[in-house]
């Protein structure tokens, strides 16, 4: 019988009563009599209302309850309330269902109150099969939840059949006197026994130790039936919720891992990200001053940062490490050398026929050291070429038009391969070469790029429940600018949540910072304010935001923990 049955029944009960007395008052001439009659009914419809009002409590909270501990305090703490006993336990069942685990343990007169908080009990479960595999039925607790019955003593030093030499050692050691004791099974709605729950010394109004009643039983087993099936509706939410959270880890973990240079990077703009959430969460002055986060929503931001660059899986690896500009399956600035190697070996052949020719025609030696350090000049020309191409290599932040036109001129020299002629640098090298910023080319920046078009695709395609439904877009939006120049979408300000500025900021402030990429050094504290504020005053990052980053120091604090030493100069 459930909650809402035992409500209908009572009701009914009340109304039968109701018509009883009203056919007494109408028969009897006894005042005297009735007025007791009266008394005693109205003292059980108090108590049968307050057992109404404590079941729809319980009815409710067992609706909507989904933390766990509190739950099972709850439970124990309610059919205490019903029954009026001193002592209750909960019992849940091992997940290899061969043990029943101590969760809650309480008995008012000695004031114990264990796992009410979620704590461990450190009592030895209880086996339900013996050492030689047969079913445990001497512990009661064992016995209910093996049968799944109900077991009511009055006394349980006179119970037979059953090991009580457990309560007894605890009644020796305190002072207690276990008697009266009801043991209800937990069954949930596919009729698995998840748990039990043992009362211990029903109490009359005196305080006297009296048994538990048939009613209780009832009540009891409606209760225990309707709390299993949230319990396991809560420990499903709670299995959901840690999946989820699994299955957002090994994402994110594949993300870093997808690039032995970038491990660990989406963890680092998660941490950055909760710092300013938090920050902004605690200001009480400013622009900020109106924003509270509540913890599912500290939560949401979070998991959007370990989910910001789920699309770079699908990102090729030698694009992700490109390290240099002219980098494919090898850094081709070593061909460069070789070309230049063989070129200055041609002129020096040149040079060595030009001197046999002078020596055969009687030159002066004025002219034979001409041609010599005519020959030397050009080999100087061809170092001081060769190492500005290995530094265009490198890339930086920022080619001129003058570095890129030194590069067109030198490709022209004329090298001859296997008797055809042809420039020293290919087209592939000139294009590579002449990249302004970074080390990617424009197909390889779209390829880049492309991955938060993909992210956004693959996690709008995820359910995520209500209260991670804007991942997608907080993700989403984190290389979004404010002046609508950013990707995937070109969304601008007004298009752009607090959360995806917070995770824009965080991306860019991690990669700056970086130590660990193969196309760039670790950047000093300086610099990446320099910046940041560049960014800032071309329209891209919030300047609202990027102050309160700087006020806040969460710059230097996430310095202090990640920054190596000498980074960190102002």
């Amino acid at each position: 019988m459930n909650i809402h049955s035992k409500n209908i029944e009572v009701n009914r009960l009340l109304l039968n009563v109701a018509n009883k007395i009203q056919k007494l008052s109408v028969e009897s001439n006894n005042r005297e009599t009735v007025n007791l009659i009266l008394a005693s009914i109205k003292a059980f419809c108090e108590k049968k209302t307050e057992q109404i009002n404590h079941l729809n409590d319980i009815g409710m909270l067992l609706s909507i309850e989904t933390n766990l501990e509190h739950l099972l305090g709850e439970i124990i703490s309610k059919s205490k309330l019903f029954t009026n006993a001193d002592g209750g336990t909960l019992y849940i069942m091992s997940e290899n269902e061969e043990l029943l685990v101590f969760k809650i343990v309480e008995t008012d007169s000695l004031g114990i109150h264990m796992g009410i908080h979620g704590e461990e009990i450190p009592w030895p479960a209880v086996p339900l099969y013996l050492e030689d595999g047969s079913q445990n039925h001497e512990m009661v607790a064992a016995h209910c939840a093996l049968t799944a019955k109900v077991l009511n003593f009055e006394d349980v030093y006179d119970a037979e059949g059953f090991n009580f030499n457990g309560t007894k050692k605890f009644d020796e050691g305190t002072g207690f006197r276990s008697k009266s004791m009801l043991v209800i099974p937990m069954v949930n709605s596919h009729k698995e026994v998840i748990g039990v729950v043992q009362l211990l010394n029903a109490r009359d109004a005196n305080n006297d130790v009296i048994n538990f009643t048939t009613e209780d039983e009832r009540l009891l087993l409606s209760l225990a039936s309707q709390a299993a099936v949230a319990i396991t509706n809560a420990k499903m939410i709670k299995d959901l919720k840690e999946l989820l959270e699994s299955f957002i880890k090994s994402i994110a973990y594949a993300v870093d891992q997808k690039s032995p240079y970038t491990g660990g990077h989406v963890h680092k703009v998660a941490s950055i990200a909760l710092k300013i959430a938090k920050a902004l969460n605690k200001t009480t002055t400013g622009k900020y001053a109106d924003v509270h986060y509540t913890k599912q929503e500290i939560y949401e931001i979070r998991i959007s940062a370990l989910m910001h660059d789920v699309g770079k899986i699908t990102t090729p690896q030698h694009v992700m490490d490109k390290a240099t500009k002219l980098e494919t399956l090898y850094d081709r600035i070593n061909t460069i050398r070789i070309k230049f190697e063989v070129y200055k070996k041609d002129l020096e052949i040149e040079m060595l026929n030009e001197k046999m020719k002078l020596l055969s025609s009687g030159a002066s030696a004025g002219e034979i050291q001409s041609l010599e350090n005519k020959l030397a000049g050009e080999i100087e020309i061809l170092d001081e070429e060769i190492d500005f191409l290995m530094v265009s290599n490198v890339g930086g932040e920022f080619m001129t038009d003058a570095h890129i036109q030194a590069i067109e001129k030198i490709a022209q020299r004329k090298l001859r391969v296997n008797g055809i002629e042809q420039n020293i640098l290919s087209d592939f090298e000139v294009n590579n070469l002449c990249i302004r910023k970074g080390t990617l080319t424009k197909n390889e920046l779209a390829i880049m790029q492309d991955h938060a078009r993909i992210s956004n695709e693959m996690l709008d395609a995820l359910p995520f429940p209500k209260h991670l439904k804007r991942v997608p877009s907080i993700a989403g939006g984190h290389h979004e600018k404010l002046n609508g120049k950013g990707y995937p979408k070109g969304l601008k300000a007004d298009e752009l949540s607090l959360e995806s500025r917070i995770l824009a900021l965080a991306d860019i402030f991690e990669a700056l910072s970086a130590s660990d990429r193969p196309y760039k050094g670790a950047k000093k504290m300086s610099e990446i304010i320099k910046i940041i504020n560049f960014m800032v005053k071309d329209g891209e990052l919030d300047a609202d935001l990027v102050q309160f980053f700087y006020d806040q120091k969460i710059h230097l604090r996430y310095a202090k923990q990640c920054f190596k030493h000498d980074q960190i100069d102002i």
